[in-house]
């Protein structure tokens, strides 16, 4: 044997329990050659005599005695180890790092992470805000567990699925309405765009409903917090064009005109993971309830 086996261990208890390996046998079920096999492979492996012959019959030797003793530490170990394993399995337990827009932890993930923890009150959930790239980037140096993102998606060895579609409106600030024509990239080319800083999958998607018509834009700001976004919007310093999601309540469209563009556009939000990532219970409770909440 190269490795300590435990049922080796467990014959050997049993074996001075019942003081002859003719006894230990019959408890088994084995043949007492199979019973004495098994002491000699462990006496083999731990490189000393454990049990020795009396006129009485057999008994430990004092290494035999230290095994026992120490026998007993290990079976409660193993018993605690198997327990702390089923109680994973049958508990969602542990951590799951998730990185996501900050416009999707502002908006949507409150409510999901809210009933994560009521479902699954032993589950971790670390969320970590940033861009697309660096989002993918952090995922494939299993920085991330998984990330919710903007499409299209593109990287060495990713599972990517999509999970929900969502529409791009314009917002305006209700003071300074003032635009009753369809919102077309002609029509609003004109006006003064408060627009998410460059890099972000927002913005690419921005950027090419206006390239569609042959324009490009000049914001003349470009903030990176869609908070700060709606800001300078309400104070009426200009228009922006956010996802739905950040103005899906009442209380976020506040003091706001919102309107649908034409033509419309949408973006397509997807859970991206490393391909060889093992699916935990916690990372498929997530995986569930996002595809199970999509944005209307």
């Amino acid at each position: 044997m190269t490795t300590l086996n435990l049922g080796h261990l467990a014959t050997f208890r049993l074996v001075v329990q019942r003081g002859s390996f003719s006894a230990a046998a019959d408890v088994l079920g084995i043949s007492q050659p199979a019973v004495s096999l098994q002491i000699r492979q462990l006496e083999q492996f731990i490189q000393v005599r454990l049990i020795e012959r009396t006129g009485r019959g057999i008994k430990a030797t004092e290494s035999g005695l230290a095994l026992l003793t120490h026998g007993e530490r290990i079976e409660q170990a193993v018993a605690e180890t198997l327990r702390s394993v089923h109680e994973c399995h049958h508990e969602v337990s542990g951590t799951v790092t998730l990185g996501t827009g900050a416009t999707a932890c502002i908006h949507l993930l409150p409510p999901l992470l809210q009933q994560l923890r009521k479902d699954f009150p032993l589950l971790r959930v670390g969320v970590t805000t940033g861009n697309t790239l660096d989002i993918v980037r952090a995922i494939e140096e299993s920085r991330l567990d998984m990330g919710l993102v903007t499409m299209p998606v593109s990287g060495k060895a990713l599972d990517v699925m999509p999970v929900m579609d969502e529409e791009f409106v314009l917002i305006s600030s209700q003071e300074c309405q003032g635009m009753s024509e369809p919102l077309t990239p002609e029509v609003l080319h004109s006006k003064p765009l408060i627009a998410f800083e460059s890099g972000s999958g927002t913005r690419a998607l921005i950027d090419s409903w206006f390239q569609a018509c042959g324009l490009s834009i000049a914001p003349v700001m470009q903030l990176g917090s869609i908070e700060a976004i709606k800001r300078m919007v309400r104070a009426g310093l200009g228009f922006s064009i956010v996802p739905r999601m950040a103005v899906g309540h009442a209380a976020d469209r506040e003091g706001l005109s919102v309107r649908s563009l034409t033509p419309v556009l949408h973006r397509q939000l997807a859970i991206v993971m490393r391909q060889d990532k093992i699916l935990s219970r916690g990372i498929s409770g997530i995986i569930r309830m996002l595809q199970n909440n999509p944005v209307r």
